[in-house]
Parts: C-alpha cells; sequence; structure tokens
C-alpha cells in the first residue's frame, strides 16, 4: 500500500506540476492553423461559393439546419455579405496569429469560433479532414499550446529577462482586446444570440454563454494575479496547476482521440471484402476525381503486388498502432510510416488538407527529443539567415523549456 500510496502521489505531482508535453502541443497547434490558414487562403477565390451567400447550401437551409441539430455558427447571425466577409477574414487572421503564437488563449477561442461557424454552416464541404479540425479546435482552447515556439514564449521570456513578472499590468494590447472581445460577448448575449443552458453548447446542459462568458472571466483572472503584487502567489499558483491539470486532460484526450480514428478506420476496414482479399487500394488510385497524376497511380495500380502490400500495409499499421503507444521505438517507426502514408495520399490521391489535418494530429505522439532537435535546427538555420548573429540567451532557452530535472517533458506515452 505503501509503494501505491507513492505511485499515486507521484502521478498527481507529475500531472499537476507542470503541462506535459510542451513540444506536442506546439506543433499540434502550429499544424492544424496552418492547414486551416491554408485552406482559406486557397479557397479564398471561391468561398462565397462554398460557404457565403452565393452558394447552393442557402442562408434559409443552413438555418433550418441549425435549428435542428444546435451547431455553432456566427454566420447564420446574418445574411448580410459584410458579415460573411468579416467572419471569413476574422478566420484567416486568427488562424495566422494562433500559427505564430500571438496572445494563443484568446486566438485559440477566435480559431474554434472561426472554423465551427465555416464548417456548420455548409456541412458538405469537407473530404474528411474537417472533422479533425473541427475537433482539435476545441480542444486547443484547453491546451496551453504556446508555451514554446510561439511570440508569447518569445515576450514570456523577454519579460523575466528584464525584470518583469510576465503579464503585467502594462499589457496595453491584451487588456484591449479582452475589453473588445467582452463587448462581443456582451452584445451577443443580449441580443439572444447565445444560450446559457441548454443542448446546443460544447458540453451537455452548457451553453456557449456560459462557455465563453467563462474563458473571457478566467482570462481575466489569469491577469490579475500574475500581475506584480504581494499576496497573489497562492492564487496563482493554485491557478498554474488548475492550468496544467485541464492542459494534460486534453492532451490525454487528443492522443485517445487519434487512436480512436486510426482503430476505428482499421476495424471498419478489416470487414470490408475489397481490404480482405488485398484488393481496396486499387479503386481509389483510378478513380478521375482523385488523380491528379494519372501516371503516377497508374504506375502504382498496375503492380498486384504493390496494390496488396498497400492495402494489406494501410490495415496492419491503423490496428496496430494504438497497442503500440508504450513501446517508444515501434511506435515511432509506425508513427513514421502514418505520416508517410499521409504524404502519399496528399499527392497520389490529391487530398492535402485531409492529410495534413491528419498529420498535425499525429504529430502529438512524436518524440521530444526529435521536436527539440528540430526546434534546435530551425533556430539555427533562422541564425544564418539574420546575417550569423548569435543566439541571445531568450533563444537559448526556448530548446530546454518544458525541461525539468529529469529531462525534457514528454508525452504521457513517451
Amino acid at each position: 500500500m505503501s509503494k501505491a500510496d507513492e505511485a499515486v502521489a507521484r502521478g498527481i505531482v507529475k500531472v499537476s506540476d507542470r503541462a506535459l508535453g510542451p513540444y506536442q502541443s506546439a506543433v499540434v497547434r502550429i499544424g492544424f492553423s496552418f492547414t486551416w490558414l491554408v485552406f482559406l487562403l486557397f479557397e479564398w477565390p471561391h468561398r462565397r461559393e462554398l460557404y457565403g451567400p452565393d452558394g447552393p447550401w442557402s442562408w434559409e437551409l443552413g438555418e433550418r439546419l441549425v435549428a435542428g441539430n444546435h451547431a455553432f455558427t456566427v454566420l447564420l447571425w446574418s445574411d448580410s455579405a459584410v458579415w460573411f466577409e468579416a467572419v471569413y477574414a476574422l478566420a484567416v487572421l486568427s488562424s495566422a496569429a494562433l500559427l505564430a503564437g500571438w496572445r494563443t488563449r484568446t486566438m485559440s477561442v477566435l480559431f474554434m469560433v472561426g472554423v465551427l461557424s465555416l464548417q456548420n454552416r455548409s456541412v458538405f464541404m469537407g473530404d474528411g479532414g474537417d472533422n479533425v479540425i473541427h475537433l482539435m479546435a476545441m480542444y486547443l482552447v484547453l491546451t496551453r499550446c504556446g508555451r514554446v515556439w510561439s511570440l508569447d514564449a518569445r515576450r514570456a521570456r523577454r519579460s523575466r529577462a528584464g525584470g518583469g513578472a510576465g503579464a503585467g499590468g502594462n499589457d496595453l494590447v491584451g487588456i484591449a482586446l479582452w475589453s473588445l472581445l467582452g463587448a462581443v460577448l456582451l452584445v451577443a448575449t443580449a441580443g439572444g444570440r447565445l444560450s446559457w443552458f441548454g443542448d446546443d453548447g460544447p458540453v451537455l446542459y452548457v451553453g456557449w454563454a456560459t462557455f465563453l462568458w467563462g474563458l473571457w472571466l478566467v482570462y481575466g483572472l489569469w491577469w490579475y494575479v500574475t500581475r506584480p503584487a504581494d499576496g497573489r502567489e497562492n492564487v496563482r499558483r493554485l491557478m498554474d496547476v488548475l492550468g496544467n491539470i485541464v492542459h494534460n486532460a486534453v492532451l490525454l484526450i487528443i492522443m485517445a482521440e487519434v487512436c480512436l480514428i486510426y482503430a476505428t478506420a482499421g476495424w471498419y476496414k478489416i470487414q470490408g471484402s475489397r481490404w480482405q482479399d488485398g484488393t481496396a487500394v486499387y479503386y481509389p488510385l483510378h478513380l478521375d476525381y482523385f488523380s491528379p497524376w494519372p501516371a503516377l497511380a497508374e504506375v502504382l495500380g498496375s503492380s498486384g503486388l504493390m496494390v496488396m502490400l498497400l492495402t494489406y500495409g494501410t490495415v496492419i499499421v491503423q490496428v496496430a498502432f494504438p497497442f503500440t503507444l508504450f513501446n517508444r521505438r515501434v511506435k515511432n517507426v509506425l508513427l513514421a510510416v502514418m505520416m508517410l502514408e499521409h504524404a502519399s495520399i496528399a499527392v497520389i490521391l490529391g487530398l492535402p488538407f485531409f492529410s495534413l489535418a491528419m498529420i498535425a494530429a499525429d504529430a502529438v505522439f512524436l518524440p521530444t527529443v526529435f521536436l527539440v532537435w528540430i526546434g534546435a535546427g530551425a533556430s539555427r538555420a533562422a541564425g544564418r539567415l539574420r546575417r550569423g548573429r548569435p543566439r541571445e540567451p531568450e533563444e537559448e532557452a526556448e530548446t530546454s523549456e518544458g525541461s525539468g530535472a529529469d529531462g525534457p517533458a514528454r508525452t504521457l506515452v513517451g
């Protein structure tokens, strides 16, 4: 019992003392914001047909659908073309800001609003990757995904180097942004656009007004307790512990979500006769709609051995991956294979955004050592681009942030 108690105590300390996987959560943030940003910019000429007033899925049809499924979208607050352009522009800007890690907490909320608003407005626009982005946009709100590789992290390092206390009272940009969003929330709530309770919120019986106002108040409280003043240390530590627990729990949910995606995909494939006889991959290779490079698809599809290997290999990797998570070496091999598979799907079948979304989701399992090595290489390359300027102390600190006495912080599976 003593050993069990010690193990439980160590587990509690581990999940509450720090935010695990800072590099993994950062690369997930970068991956999904990049994927959504590139998609929005790529479809910019067609935005009005996809999600706007010129689309086949009219505003009236969208309103009727949302009335039935209680999905969240601010695009249906008005049928004005100006309102649509403003929401689309907000989605683009928030994606770019989240990618750079500028005001990560706030931008993650705006990123979620943009994703849900556009996708729920026209539910038939997507290729499967949109479902993953939909889920991850909501999860990222509850993670501390800006601890490394972000403008927020750089600002925090410079503040510490200058003797500051982080988000202090001189953060005029943060105060103005918080006040502006509070005013927008007030107008939307007073206008009946957001409900406090019911089945139309992110959680059962919790409306969007309750959720968004709760985030707004928590962000304001966090700013208040992190200001340099005496008597707030205990509250600051409590909020930091709660933030770590929520972050680690959501990170575990993200990993479980990825495992669930692959497990269900693999087990459903096993039940298909074409996957059982090893010919399933042959058919999408010969669909004109999924053949941006017909010659390449023909080369792969003309080899019966290659088709069989790809078919069986896909099923084996997807079914086996969740069972390899506690063996880092095997997990890393299968992870590399899956990422290579998605990259191949992007090129051969012409599904780049689906592949980018899945690669971004897979990145939550990347080894910390590998990500630190990538970050160090990127920093060296950036230094050479700046004419050989030596790295500043805060830049050196980024490669070691999230490390403790036991080495770099890892995900819950290594």
